[in-house]
């Protein structure tokens, strides 16, 4: 056998792999499973996006490498939506960079930051990611606990004295995945005085920032005054409009960072395809009609869901963001127990918490992502799930 680094046959399968491959063997065997595991959007892309893709793909001379940054329409895109939403303005040579998708620019940027021993602190319960992206850079994950009677804030006060001197990275995460908790400014000013005074690189992942409902509407990390010093914010195209397979996705902030993140990228890709760049400033560019009726669509889903489990005994609040709901198991029940029993019984997948960090254990994240009416079957399912709870 040929051989593998440690960090690679250390770390563990990648959580939805698991579950993908649990859903081919049942489905290999008749069941009709229905998948609330994963954030895939179902919804299309929207035609305008589309269009423009089409008409770039038919030019000769968007199929060389792109900028090693990303084209210049891209990023200047980009900085008109900052501009636009949060009244930030960003200079797009050097604050801001295109992305292969922001699952590997965080990646990438974690990489790019840590040496082998240093401390980040992740978020728990956080995206699972997160703490992989650490392991593969050789560095340590040390969990962050959001408290849960305040939204999800972090807790900083229990971050031990000795970790807060060792970590050279903090990561946060809103609108949260797996949590749907958001973030007011407030959590956001303190997150930045506690990166400035431990001299931390703070990354915040906005992957959700523009699926968010009833008016309420994500602030941007980059807002508090100051915070360019230390924090860099990535963004995504994926779930805002549909376009996951894309991979499209950018990284604003620190301008130290944003190079760091480029030198790396420069001697591991060449960006991305300059058609889907040019899409992706397209998308950025329009008014976000698509993106508000892909929010009622959401927004109705999150009834039906929220209706079913108030039947089977689990009260949620309605969340102001993302597409995922995130609710405690029934008395009883482990996180792993419940969605084993949803499983088998219902032929529903639903994730764990305990996927999600130790913090995790006791919750289940559901994902709003599959077509009303399989959704509206999946409700109706779990109502008929089977009361009675499991330790193990």
């Amino acid at each position: 056998m040929p051989p593998i680094s440690d960090r690679i046959s250390s770390l563990p399968p990648y959580l939805f792999s698991i579950f993908q491959k649990k859903k081919r063997d049942l489905e290999a065997q008749g069941v009709d499973v229905i998948d609330l595991g994963i954030g895939a959007p179902d919804l299309p892309t929207p035609s305008f996006i589309i269009d423009r893709l089409v008409r770039e793909v038919r030019i000769p001379a968007n199929h060389v490498y792109s900028p090693y940054t990303g084209c210049l329409e891209f990023r200047q895109a980009v900085a008109h939506y900052y501009q636009k939403n949060y009244d930030i303005a960003l200079d797009p040579d050097t604050e801001i960079l295109a992305l292969i998708g922001s699952k590997e620019g965080i990646a990438h940027m974690i990489s790019a930051v840590m040496n082998p021993g240093d401390t980040a602190l992740i978020p728990d319960p956080g995206y699972p990611v997160y703490q992989s992206a650490v392991h593969l850079a050789g560095g340590k994950a040390e969990f962050l606990k959001l408290d849960p009677e305040k939204n999800y804030r972090p807790d900083f006060d229990n971050v031990p004295e000795g970790v807060r001197k060792d970590a050279t990275l903090m990561i946060l995460n809103y609108p949260s995945n797996p949590t749907a908790a958001t973030a007011d400014l407030d959590i956001f000013e303190e997150s930045v005085a506690f990166a400035e005074k431990y001299n931390l690189a703070m990354i915040h992942d906005a992957a959700y920032s523009s699926l968010t409902f009833n008016g309420y509407k994500a602030p941007s990390a980059l807002q508090i005054p100051g915070a360019a010093k230390q924090v860099v914010e990535f963004g995504s195209l994926s779930k805002t409009f549909n376009m996951t397979g894309w991979r499209i996705g950018y990284a604003v902030g620190n301008k130290d960072l944003i190079k760091a993140l480029s030198i790396f990228k420069s001697n591991t890709d060449t960006s991305q395809f300059l058609p889907i760049q040019k899409a992706g400033a397209e998308a950025l560019y329009s008014d976000f009609s698509a993106v508000e009726e892909n929010i009622t669509i959401y927004d109705a889903r999150m009834a039906i869901m929220l209706e079913a489990l108030n039947e089977i005994g689990v009260t949620v609040q309605k969340p102001k963001g993302t597409f995922f709901i995130w609710a405690p198991v029934p008395a009883g029940f482990t996180s792993a127990g419940f969605a084993e029993k949803v499983l088998e019984e219902a032929g529903v997948i639903i994730t764990p918490g305990n996927a999600f960090g130790p913090s995790g254990e006791g919750y289940f994240r559901i994902s709003l992502s599959v077509e009303t009416n399989r959704l509206k079957e999946a409700a109706d399912r779990m109502k008929a799930v089977q009361p009675g709870g499991s330790k193990s």
